[in-house]
Parts: C-alpha cells; structure tokens; sequence
C-alpha cells in the first residue's frame, strides 16, 4: 500500500483524501493539539485493529475517541450527568480526556476496554471539523508502540510508513503536556492521568468534583495515581494512567 502526505492547509483535498480512507477502514495519521495521532473509524473493528496493527500494541491497551463536540461523546455513553457538560463548557476543545461508561447498545470494538469509553475534543480545528465529516475516531499518539510520540510528519512516516493511507501534514505539533484523564463513571470523579489541568482548575469547574485526600497531590498540583505512567502521548495507551478496576483508554493524541 502506498501513502499520501497532504498539508492540511490545502483544506478540501486534506479532507477528502482523509475522509476516503477512514470510509475505506484505513489508518490516517493527523495533527492533534498535543501531538500526532494514528486514527481509525471508531465504529469498525477491523480499522481499529488496523491502528493497533501499526502501533504494534495490543488489545489490552485501547484507543480513545476523539469526537467533534459534546453531543457525540453524549452519543457514545449513557448515564452523563451535569458533570460532563460543566468540564465540556470550562475545557473542551482541549486537553480533557473523560471516561465515561458506554452505552449498552454501542458497536465500537476498540479492544478490551471493559464496559467504559475514554472521549475528548480536540483543540485543533482541522481535526475537529475532519471529525464531523468521518463522525468519532480512535486516535492513538503516532508512533510504533515503546518508542517516541511523532512531533512530525517525517517522524510519523519513518515509524510508520505505507501502515497509514494518508498523512495530514500541519507542520511541528509538539505540546509535552498531555491531557488530563477523568473518570466519571462513579459517584466520585477520579483523576486518573495528571496532565496539562490541574486539580484546582477542574474543582474550579465543578466544585467538589475531585477529592483531595493524603495521597494526592496538594491542590493546583499534578496528581498521581497508583499505577500511572505519565507523560507521553496524548491519547497514547503508552503512557496512559490506569487503575485496578478501571480499563483506561489513552489519553487524545
């Protein structure tokens, strides 16, 4: 298979050339606002196993969605709650990953992702507008798994190469900070990845919102959480923080 690389500033060939592929089942790779990402049609399986195929990572280790606006990820998860449309007003588009529980009727096989979905909406508008022409992605941080996040798109070829259709050039992306992951599919919201928003700013958001107690950081510091890996790739399972009884996808790429 060969590929094509398309700056994004030619915008209408960019996003046909993408559009045919993700309709195709093929892999893309695009520009996120924190760094490249590997994405696939959310709503079919063997595309997503294409991405994980390319990362060379497992299924124990599934993709986030990316989605355009708060309306899709409330299309993909039921029991939502005043919580997500406060976080989604105060940091979406941005650098907020939510988990939340998927609806029982949802036919996304991203991998061993238990019964929870991990969303986000991007700040970078070319992806944005390219999500609502393909509907949700999987998007995963651009790199063979175990090695660097591409920061460009020369970086992304040489890791990947003809395993990705299409390469949506947008210059350098290089934000180190990675999202922030929430969890909210319990009655208390857990920071499970410290990122770029700090705890003071998502109790800021939504009061209460997230219990500070003896083992997390002080507010308006980054939390830890047992198990976590931090850093890394935005939506890269690489690097994403993970719990005991919650199956995190990664954080946005």
């Amino acid at each position: 298979m060969t590929y094509s690389v398309i700056a994004i500033g030619e915008e209408e060939a960019a996003f046909s050339a993408a559009h045919a592929a993700v309709v195709a089942g093929e892999v893309i790779v695009l520009p996120t606002d924190t760094i490249y990402g590997v994405g696939a049609l959310a709503t079919s399986g063997a595309a997503v196993q294409r991405l994980l195929d390319a990362k060379e990572r497992g299924r124990d280790m599934p993709p986030p969605v990316l989605v355009a606006e708060i309306g899709m990820a409330r299309a993909l998860a039921s029991g939502t709650d005043d919580r997500l449309t406060r976080l989604a007003e105060a940091f979406w588009p941005g650098a907020l990953t939510v988990v939340l529980t998927a609806r029982d009727s949802l036919r996304m096989d991203l991998g061993d992702r238990g019964d929870t979905i991990a969303v986000r909406v991007p700040a970078q508008e070319f992806t944005r507008e390219l999500l609502r022409r393909t509907g949700p992605l999987a998007v995963s941080s651009a790199n063979v798994h175990g090695r660097p996040a591409a920061t460009t798109i020369a970086e992304a070829i040489g890791q990947l190469g003809e395993r990705c259709a299409v390469y949506l050039d947008a210059g350098t992306v290089d934000d180190p900070a990675p999202s922030t992951i929430v969890d909210l599919t319990g009655v208390q919201a857990r920071v499970l990845r410290a990122g770029r928003i700090s705890i003071d700013e998502l109790n800021a958001a939504v009061p209460g919102l997230i219990e500070v107690v003896s083992d997390q950081a002080p507010a308006g510091e980054p939390a830890t959480v047992s198990g976590e890996a931090p850093a890394g790739g935005e939506a890269d399972a690489d690097a994403t923080a993970r719990t005991v009884d919650t199956p995190v996808q990664p954080d946005e790429a």
